[in-house]
């Protein structure tokens, strides 16, 4: 499973990397230290704090979030697949984008929740690129 530093999960969730710490110390979020000593967090504790934070609204210290050529880095926090077709949501920040894709592409690029995946906006279509 992927794990993301403390700044990794600050960009994902849309807030500066000391708020982010200051959670992971607080323990609103669980982390764990690599054999260099830097604290990582799991993929998928961070796409669950990432959904829990997005409910509850505002964030601390909170700054404007804002697409740059309609392009949302964020991570996978749920994957649907069926036969033939997919869902998967991502949470950008404080922004929750949904994509409906074949299930050979999230095969493809290997999509799983808590891993950092980029969905891309044209009008109404949504494209989603692995990290």
């Amino acid at each position: 499973m992927q794990s993301y530093t403390i700044g990794q999960a600050a960009r994902l969730l849309g807030v500066s990397p000391d708020t982010a710490r200051r959670w992971a110390d607080a323990g609103r979020v669980a982390t764990h230290r690599d054999e260099g000593g830097r604290r990582l967090i799991d993929g998928r504790a961070l796409a669950a704090f990432s959904v829990e934070l997005a409910k509850a609204g505002s964030t601390e210290d909170e700054a404007p979030y804002t697409s740059v050529r309609n392009a949302f880095p964020g991570i996978v926090t749920a994957i649907k697949l069926g036969d033939v077709a997919a869902q998967v949501e991502i949470q950008a920040g404080p922004h929750r984008l949904v994509s409906l894709l074949t299930r050979e592409a999230v095969e493809e690029l290997g999509l799983e929740v808590g891993m950092e995946a980029t969905a891309r906006v044209k009008s109404t279509n949504v494209h989603i690129d692995r990290a």
